[in-house]
């Protein structure tokens, strides 16, 4: 019989589920809880983690023990920076030579165009990665450990620094961080960490390393600009959304509403946090959140969604089109129909697998559309953001929602792979004509 090979992206994938069983069954040892919780739970609770989600359909603050939160914080870690990231350290530590298999899946997983440096840009990885939750640990402290005591101030603040950095939307916290809707200390430094965490390490490496706008890539400038624009357009409109609705900002005070206005506005499209009730939003807003869930966050990130170069691509190649151009320029510089088709592609496959989805959560489950929508879009994204849906959930629908999170973490990247080295062919066939529009 011959050995069964599985090329890179299937092999990370088959590695990824195994870490979400053996999370699942960490999970629902005795040990890691301080009540009964079904197998299903623990294994939507592992993916969840995992896939760097947030969905939760129980309170994890209350139902897990420290070791069940400690796994839970493994799996957030490991998940967001990448099972080869961790692999790669542990042959680094027994000082053993990586081969040209683990450089190939080290490419695969990290998204690069080249075996050149990925050791190094994964040596390069962990370290930063280290060194940010260091210091989001030590500023969260500042505000925590004087109200919770030195034990779990440092605890609570290590595991949400984690949780941020890798755009997971756990909190310990029945009300997710609704109690630090006007804190300072609490929304710059969870944000900063969504923020660094969405833009993608070789976007941050590059600005450590260049320093200079005009030596950026064009990778990284697009996902600067676009990043922030997004951003700022996302908190004015939920400021003008909610500000007089008074289940959500509409009963804060002025300097608390601009403060949930900003946090909202920055953690929908790769972290899970709220500081307001997200089931209690206005139709608009709750639209304008699914719009962002889905565009996602930067390539090489620790977010999901369609990723946000991906829909840029998309509306400079429709603007090009409008305008009668044959080229689609981005920067000065032109755009391949390759990346333009590669973007096309994970757009619309993304779509359609949400429209079949939530087409089957209608038949299954007893809540409405937007609110299936929107858990759909946020399992998709791996945001983690829930219009108060996850706990009630049937049986079918925990399951659907378990692969909605496992497609937005694998999906993409298989088909990205699939798309960019296709095969070659000598065989070339006449223009035919079709009707569109």
């Amino acid at each position: 019989m011959k050995p069964l090979k599985l090329t890179p992206p299937q092999l990370l994938a088959f590695m990824f589920l195994f870490l979400v069983v053996i999370g699942g069954v960490l999970l629902k040892l005795p040990i890691a809880t301080n009540k009964h919780i079904s197998w299903l739970d623990a294994f939507f609770l592992s993916t969840s983690a995992a896939t760097v989600t947030g969905l939760a359909p129980i309170d994890p603050g209350s139902t897990f023990t420290l070791f069940g939160e400690v796994v839970l914080m493994v799996l957030i870690q490991v998940g967001g920076l990448g099972i080869m990231t961790f692999a790669v350290l542990v042959v680094i530590v027994l000082g053993k030579k990586i081969g040209m298999k683990q450089r190939m899946l080290m490419q695969e997983a990290l998204n690069q165009p080249s075996l050149g440096g990925v050791i190094r840009l994964a040596r390069n990885l962990l370290l930063f990665a280290l060194f940010m939750e260091v210091v989001g640990a030590a500023l969260l402290a500042i505000d925590w450990v004087p109200k919770m005591g030195w034990a779990k101030g440092l605890y609570y603040s290590l595991f949400h620094t984690i949780a941020s950095f890798n755009n997971a939307g756990f909190a310990l916290w029945p009300d997710n961080l609704s109690r630090f809707v006007g804190d300072p200390i609490v929304n710059v430094t969870v944000s900063l960490l969504v923020i660094i965490g969405g833009l993608g390490f070789t976007v941050v490496f590059d600005v450590l390393y260049q320093r200079r706008w005009r030596k950026l890539s064009l990778h990284t400038k697009l996902m600067l600009i676009m990043t922030l624009v997004v951003n700022v357009v996302a908190i004015v409109a939920i400021f003008l959304f909610e500000r007089h609705n008074p289940k959500t900002l509409g009963s804060l005070s002025l300097f608390e509403q601009l403060w949930a206005a900003y946090f909202q506005g920055i953690t929908p499209r790769t972290a899970g946090f709220n500081t307001i009730d997200i089931g209690s939003l206005e139709q608009p807003t709750a639209m304008l959140m699914i719009f962002l869930m889905f565009i996602g966050a930067g390539s090489t990130s620790t977010g999901g969604g369609i990723k946000l170069t991906t829909f840029a691509v998309i509306v400079f190649a429709v603007m090009s089109f409008l305008k009668g151009k044959e080229e689609t320029v981005i920067g000065m510089r032109t755009i391949r129909h390759t990346i333009i088709l590669r973007a096309l592609a994970i757009a619309s496959m993304s779509m359609l697998f949400i429209f079949v989805v939530t087409m089957m959560l209608t038949l299954t489950e007893d809540a409405s559309l937007l609110a299936l929508l929107f858990e759909v879009v946020s399992a998709f994204g791996t945001v983690g953001l829930s219009m108060n849906l996850t706990p009630h959930l049937s049986t079918v629908g925990k399951m659907l929602i378990i692969g909605v999170m496992l497609f937005g973490k694998l999906g993409p990247l298989t088909l990205v792979y699939s798309i960019a080295k296709p095969k070659k062919t000598n065989i070339r066939y006449p223009n035919g004509d079709i009707l569109t529009g």
